[in-house]
């Protein structure tokens, strides 16, 4: 095993060495090889959604947040009002961010361990024609809950609303084709399912909605319209970017489309889910979501009610083994996640669950 931990988390996520490789060198932000590489970076991005034509790629610095606050600032202009389907942590955030924007906005809202469920949202619309943009996150890393993107997206689209998709913790891994699902704006970043490094979030958004919504964002460095217009204009970013961040991107889309593009990894995600949900069955712990709606991207287990067990003697104990988990984010009883994206296979956790069994020998 490598001296680094094995990072089992929704990202930062453990990178590929080739990933890592390609932020060594330095780019000057101006020069034409690293406008080039911009390029190719935002080309990348829409195949992985089939989005080129009538979506341009927008890349942004910063994390997700700042992708979904720039997006909901850029497209919801003022006066308009946005529904959030809301099953977890990433809902409730989008509903801050649009008030902290200025934006009227409601929420449905759905327990955490239940998908966002269509004729709940298409009734809604009815009831409020007032309502004209709809935000859906697609996989809530709260639980791992996967939400019927196909199926929200054809009420939004029936009743002539515009669909903001959240895909942080799907893009590149879960399919998303602009070809058939009718989104607005696909929102995600460089560090989870794409096996990049943090620091770029980035959206892709219908041509004629990122026009029209020119001069609506009240903020300077998050608007998408000004940024967008940028690199039509020179191929430059508003701002210093992140190069050695864009470098790695553009790697990773490379090794995913070289690997076989985001049907490969998610066969890869689900292989490493089964494996820890087999052997974690075994050693007593209990999945807190229901395996119809649980994507393999993150996992929520419950702590053991029947073990003296609680979750920093735990986490501390697996860190000095090799793994890293991340804390529950349930608003009920204690849990603990573990993430199954990144550059590890099921060998990685096979390994894992010979720590977790040795942690529990005492327990």
């Amino acid at each position: 095993m490598s001296d680094e931990p094995i990072l089992l988390t929704p990202g930062p996520l453990t990178t590929h060495p080739d990933t890592r490789r390609a932020m060594l060198r330095d780019w000057g932000s101006r020069d034409p090889a690293f406008i080039a590489l911009t390029a190719e970076l935002r080309q990348r991005l829409l195949a992985v959604a089939n989005g080129a034509g009538r979506h341009v790629a927008v890349p942004l610095q910063g994390s997700g947040t700042f992708i979904v606050e720039a997006a909901i600032a850029t497209l919801v202009g003022p006066g308009q009002k946005l529904l959030v389907l809301v099953n977890g942590a990433y809902g409730e955030r989008m509903v801050g961010i649009a008030q902290r924007m200025g934006r009227e906005v409601v929420a449905l809202r759905w327990p955490e361990d239940r998908a966002v469920e269509p004729a709940r949202l298409a009734e809604a619309l009815r009831a409020d024609p007032a309502i004209t943009h709809v935000a859906l996150v697609h996989c809530e890393t709260t639980t791992g809950i996967l939400n019927p993107l196909a199926e929200i997206a054809a009420v939004v689209a029936a009743a002539g609303r515009h669909l903001l998709l959240d895909a942080m913790s799907s893009f590149g891994a879960l399919e998303i084709d602009l070809t058939a699902v009718p989104v607005a704006a696909v929102l995600a970043s460089s560090n989870k399912c794409l096996e990049g490094v943090p620091g770029i979030g980035f959206a892709l958004v219908a041509r004629e909605a990122l026009a029209a919504a020119a001069g609506n964002s009240p903020s300077t460095s998050l608007d998408l319209h000004a940024q967008w217009r940028g690199f039509e204009k020179d191929g430059q970013w508003r701002f210093t970017p992140p190069v050695q961040v864009v470098a790695a991107l553009v790697e990773a889309l490379r090794r995913l489309e070289a690997a076989g593009g985001p049907k490969a990894r998610r066969a890869r995600y689900q292989e490493n889910f089964d494996t820890l949900w087999a052997g974690m069955r075994r050693l007593g712990f209990e999945l807190y979501l229901d395996e119809a709606v649980q994507a393999p991207i993150i996992a929520t287990f419950r702590m053991p009610a029947h073990r003296k067990l609680a979750f920093r003697p735990f986490y501390e104990a697996l860190a000095a083994r090799g793994f890293l988990i991340y804390p529950g984010k349930l608003t009920q009883g204690e849990s603990f996640r573990i993430g199954c994206i990144g550059a590890i296979g099921r060998g990685d956790f096979e390994r894992l669950l010979v720590a977790v069994a040795e942690v529990l020998e005492p327990a």
